[in-house]
């Protein structure tokens, strides 16, 4: 699955908006993205397609919520 999709099933399934380092453990705890190089996902990765994706993301109160 890519970062986008394991973002929205997280949020999603939470109903109450997560922080960037809420959603980068649970990514990497629950295996949900693999890098190509098999390292963890970073802070910097997911914070970085969450901007790219304004239409889909919005962060409030320091928690990243749907936009839908």
């Amino acid at each position: 699955m890519t970062i986008e999709e394991a973002i929205v099933y997280l949020i999603a399934g939470g109903g109450h908006g997560l922080t960037v380092d809420q959603l980068v453990a649970m990514i990497n705890a629950r295996h949900l993205h693999q890098r190509k190089d098999g390292k963890p996902v970073t802070v910097q990765q997911v914070y970085a397609v969450i901007m790219r994706h304004p239409g889909i993301f919005v962060k409030e109160d320091g928690r990243i919520r749907l936009m839908m």
